[in-house]
């Protein structure tokens, strides 16, 4: 089992990414604490954590990986990696099971909304069924990590987090590889959602100086109102379109953007949509709004 677990390291090491060893049949590091830190080696300089300990070096990989079945986690800020988590509902002890949809349902579903087929690209399943899918973070932008930010049961990895990588044995069972270790680079429209949120003007941006309009507020409140009565089923369709038309309003001066997040958050949430799901539509919809309506027609 060593000898697999060591390829698995250095397969990974291969590929750019930089590992370090979990310990063996968990996904919990094994690299030793601060409290207990000996302040040799690469530590002799002061305690270094597991992301900056993880490496591509395969001399180092094959001493660690010579000393126990260690799994294998991959540090994914200094890999150049972004991994969205698409998880599995968790069962109750008195159904034994769950009919809430997975994290895979729930993203193939927010990128059927921003009009984007799935992305192909590098994929694993956990131990637990559910899958990791592996990006190329982009040059200059450091991602943290989020949780819920995408949806329910959708989480990313990337500076200050850590995925375990296929070949790793847990409990549950396998990590094992999907398809082909090629990454493709973060969509835009998904690299827009990560991103902070830009934080309110205190002076107006636009290209007009005025508040919001009264044809604006009525729109607004329009909008509004139609998400809030949206029925099941249609729901996060209604807070889409709603973000789409109101973004233009932000692009042409007459809305303020904090002001429609706020109002259209509070509709969709008063229907049943959690936080996370108001959020990450927002978010998609608005920008795209905003960035294709920077031009206010003219009149006819």
């Amino acid at each position: 089992m060593s000898e697999h677990l060591m390829r698995a390291a250095l397969e990974a090491a291969e590929l750019g990414w930089h590992v370090f060893p979990l310990r063996p049949g968990t996904k919990r590091p094994a690299l030793h604490g601060e409290a207990t830190c000996p302040r040799t080696g690469t530590c002799a300089s002061g305690h270094r954590k597991w992301e900056q300990r993880a490496t591509t070096d395969p001399d180092r990989i094959r001493a660690a990986w010579s000393r126990a079945p260690f799994n294998v986690g991959i540090a994914t800020g200094p890999s150049g990696l972004l991994v969205i988590d698409l998880d599995m509902p968790k069962t109750t002890s008195t159904k034994g099971s769950s009919d809430a949809p997975d994290g895979a349902a729930t993203f193939a579903a927010l990128c059927e909304r921003a009009g984007h087929a799935v992305p192909t690209t590098y994929r694993t399943r956990t131990a637990s069924g559910g899958q990791h899918l592996h990006f190329t973070a982009p040059d200059g932008v450091r991602l943290s990590n989020t949780a819920g930010t995408i949806g329910e049961l959708v989480d990313t990895r990337a500076w200050g987090g850590y995925v375990v990588a296929a070949g790793s044995i847990l409990p549950a069972g396998r990590y094992e590889a999907l398809s082909a270790p090629v990454t493709a680079r973060v969509p835009g429209w998904l690299l827009s959602i990560l991103q902070p949120a830009p934080r309110a003007a205190r002076a107006p941006s636009g290209p007009v100086t005025a508040q919001s309009r009264p044809y604006a507020d009525t729109a607004l409140d329009n909008e509004a109102r139609n998400v809030a009565s949206a029925q099941p089923g249609g729901r996060e369709a209604a807070l889409f379109r709603a973000a789409r038309a109101l973004g233009r309003l932000i692009a042409w001066g007459d809305l303020p953007r904090h002001v429609v997040e706020q109002a259209l958050q509070e509709a969709g949430e008063s229907t049943g949509l959690t936080a996370a799901e108001c959020r990450s539509t927002l978010r998609s919809a608005l920008n795209w709004s905003i960035t294709h309506n920077q031009r206010r027609p003219e009149a006819a």
